[in-house]
């Protein structure tokens, strides 16, 4: 029986519990419970071959908490579109956000089904949040969805967030989808990222190696390669940095970060006026 959910309608149509997932293994990796045993298995394997994934994994969730803080609380924005958000966990986007202001709407759009099924029951009494399944590649389809289209107002700024989900774009794609999100907001808007990456570190192209065994995607990109696809957005300070030394709470010593730290790098980047 799966750890997610014994209820009549599980699974949810179109998931199949027999291939593991993004938002299910990274769930896993996170100690969280809405995941299967083939999840947990490909994120034993992982943190097997890569000692201190786990670690990393949580580094990357407390840079969500900081980037959108970042964003709400520093930039005014008031509208977020969470691609590849994941399973819920704690501090959710929509959570930092309404914290800093109550009217913060949030989009949250995954391409997995059980995403959206325990994200609309999060989110039942939260109107200013919405949940849709629908694919990341395809920014047409998630731009025209009704629901995104009722909830955000892309004719004023709106963070685009793409945080542990570009590494996933394939290169022959990844240029062209994130040129049509950067096109489809308004100057001031933001894009929010991390993403595996390359700088001479073994762990990191084995990361993408694994990821794309056992997925069929998952590149790890020089940090000249993930610059380029911010087009003519300007990143902030600290720039493309670590996860830990993006705004980090407390003063980190940027020559004292492990490897296991050094696996993704992560950056916000501003549209010009």
């Amino acid at each position: 029986m799966s750890d997610i959910d014994d209820g009549a309608h599980w699974p949810p149509p179109g998931v199949d519990f027999s291939k593991p997932s993004m938002p299910r293994a990274y769930d896993a990796l996170l100690g969280g419970k809405d995941n299967v045993a083939v999840d947990r298995e490909l994120a034993e394997h992982a943190a097997a071959q890569i000692p201190g994934l786990k670690e990393a994994a949580q580094e990357q969730r407390r840079t969500l908490i900081r980037g959108v803080r970042f964003l709400a609380r520093d930039a005014g924005v008031d509208q977020f579109l969470d691609l590849g958000s994941g399973l819920p966990a704690a501090q959710n986007t929509h959570q930092v956000a309404q914290e800093y202001n109550a009217d913060a709407r949030v989009a949250y759009v995954d391409s997995d089904p059980v995403v959206l099924t325990h994200g609309r029951a999060l989110l039942a009494e939260n109107g200013n949040t919405t949940v849709v399944t629908a694919d990341v590649r395809y920014p047409k389809q998630v731009l025209a969805d009704p629901e995104v289209d009722a909830l955000l107002d892309f004719r004023r700024p709106i963070a685009v967030m793409l945080v542990g989900m570009m590494h996933y774009l394939s290169p022959d794609i990844a240029e062209e989808v994130m040129a049509e999100y950067r096109e489809a907001v308004a100057p001031g808007s933001y894009l929010f990222f991390t993403s595996m990456v390359d700088t001479g570190i073994p762990d990191q192209q084995e990361l993408a190696r694994i990821n794309r065994e056992n997925m069929g995607v998952g590149w790890a990109r020089t940090p000249e390669e993930i610059t380029h696809l911010l087009g003519d957005f300007e990143l902030v300070d600290p720039g493309l940095v670590f996860p830990v030394l993006w705004r980090p709470d407390q003063p980190v010593d940027p020559d004292r970060v492990p490897t296991d730290r050094r696996l993704t790098v992560a950056g916000v980047a501003r549209k010009p006026d």
